[in-house]
């Protein structure tokens, strides 16, 4: 592997718009394997390719564990038949959990909106008492 093939913590940073200490969490977590050589570290193209794939996981909602557990199904030789299929059902599993919350929220919406309607109702109607006062 050439250097040229190789990013440091600097490149991976500013590609992906994560900090030092976000790129050494992950690799704390053994999400990524970085070369290392002293005090420095190389990533590979097989590493930006993961971060990638757990930035993507923890935009939509997936842990840590299992964006762990989906990246190593990666390596267990069925062309990746395993790691897809877990991917789909974890992805069924969060839209329907992201629809459920999005059907809290409106709900919420809507009655904050009837409060905030009704508290405009008491103001305007003290505001006329006051006058007529």
């Amino acid at each position: 592997m050439t250097k040229e093939e190789l990013m440091t913590i600097r490149e991976m940073c500013d590609a992906f718009q994560v900090t030092p200490r976000t790129l050494r969490f992950y690799e704390a977590k053994e999400l990524l394997f970085p070369i290392r050589e002293g005090q420095k570290r190389w990533f590979t193209r097989r590493d930006r390719a993961r971060l990638k794939l757990i930035l993507r996981g923890k935009r939509f909602g997936f842990s840590l564990e299992d964006i762990r557990q989906l990246l190593d199904l990666y390596d267990i030789g069925d062309q990746q038949a395993t790691q897809l299929r877990r991917t789909y059902e974890l992805a069924q599993k969060r839209l329907a959990e992201m629809i459920a919350q999005r059907d809290e929220l409106n709900v919420a919406i809507a009655e904050l909106q009837e409060q905030i309607a009704w508290g405009e109702q008491m103001l305007a109607s003290m505001g006329r008492k006051s006058a007529a006062e």
